[in-house]
């Protein structure tokens, strides 16, 4: 078995090990990474042989930080990263190269039937109709797009919501709300077979599905890492937020907000946005939450998106395409089924 894991910001960890009688048998690590000295890799080696192969991803790191040497030096990984390369190995886990990815940057559609594409393209990905999809919306109408599990009257003042003509509208993954303007946000979405996460939780697939994003701004530039759990930031302020679903259909529904050229001030009179939230971000004041792309970079919002399908095509490889015929009317009858609908908007009260 054979496993790989790209750490975000760091090295790439390649793992092969056979399962003999349940047990993990000739593990060998290897990878672009530094370590020092020399006789802890086969130390490494050692701790993982032998051990079960339902470990958790804990016990395996455990496994490896006990047995190296207290004068270690991990440079670009962790006994943690060791650990997921391990797991994903098992799990049978893909790479991004896999995949012959296609790339969607079409026409602009209404908040609602933004979200039911989104479930539509992933059970496309999921049932192997779809190849693996990235997509870049497209927005020229005003929203408020709030997580699964979030309340709308917690989270959106309606009256100043319907005066400034915003939709307000329920995605399928969790997280929080996001205030949409026509040319004031990128967002993208990315439709994955399960595969690619195999073996990560949550929190590493996270990173692991927004790298490429990381690597796109730092060539503008920009000095943007991620912060777990799921926002995108730079040394002057949060630039976006990641939401995920792992739908049963045999996909993951990955997207991001990131916010080219925000209106501040409309923003906290649409959105009721706490004081408790505002004290966690470390913030005084919720229109400089969110620290614009265009004040880092000077740039267009369009030329920001044209690095961005470079990266994305140059680390993994892309072909354009677009939404179908098909796709398009399944989604249009899942706005009247389902997302259009005052049961899907207040099911959470």
């Amino acid at each position: 078995m054979h496993g790989e894991f790209k750490v975000p910001g760091g090295k790439l960890v390649v793992v092969d090990l056979d399962v003999v009688d349940g047990l993990i048998a000739n593990f060998h690590l290897s990878g672009d990474f530094f370590l020092e000295p020399d006789s802890a890799l086969g130390r490494i080696d050692r701790a993982v042989n032998g051990l079960p192969e339902d470990s958790d991803a804990a016990t395996i790191a455990t496994a490896v930080r006990r047995a190296l040497p207290e004068d270690a030096i991990l440079l670009g990984f962790a006994p943690e990263s060791v650990a997921v390369a391990v797991r994903r190995s098992l799990a049978r886990a893909t790479s991004w190269t896999d995949y012959d990815w296609q790339l969607i940057h079409g026409e602009a559609y209404p908040p609602v039937l933004q979200m039911a594409l989104d479930q539509v393209l992933s059970e496309e990905v999921g049932s192997g109709r779809r190849q693996p999809t990235l997509r870049i919306w497209e927005w020229n109408e005003p929203g408020v797009v709030i997580g699964s599990f979030q309340s709308v009257k917690n989270e959106v003042d309606l009256k100043n919501a319907a005066k400034y003509g915003f939709q307000v509208v329920r995605r399928v993954s969790g997280g929080g709300a996001m205030f949409m303007e026509a040319g004031s946000v990128i967002t993208y979405s990315i439709y994955a077979p399960i595969e690619l996460v195999q073996g990560m939780t949550f929190a590493d697939s996270y990173a692991f599905l927004d790298e490429w994003v990381i690597t796109a701004l730092k060539s503008l530039g920009i000095d943007a890492s991620y912060q777990p759990l799921n926002d995108i930031t730079s040394p002057t302020g949060k630039i976006g937020g990641a939401a995920q679903k792992r739908l049963g259909t045999g996909a993951v529904l990955h997207h991001v907000t990131m916010s080219y050229d925000m209106d501040g001030d409309r923003m906290v009179e649409v959105l009721r946005i706490g004081r408790e939230k505002m004290s966690d971000k470390g913030t005084k004041s919720a229109n400089k939450r969110v620290d614009p792309l265009r004040s880092q970079t000077g740039l267009s919002r369009a030329a920001i998106i044209q690095r961005m399908e470079e990266t994305f095509t140059g680390m993994y490889g892309a072909t354009a395409s677009d939404v179908t015929m098909d796709e398009l009317a399944r989604a249009q009858q899942l706005v009247v089924d389902k997302f259009g609908t005052e049961e899907w908007l207040q099911r959470v009260p």
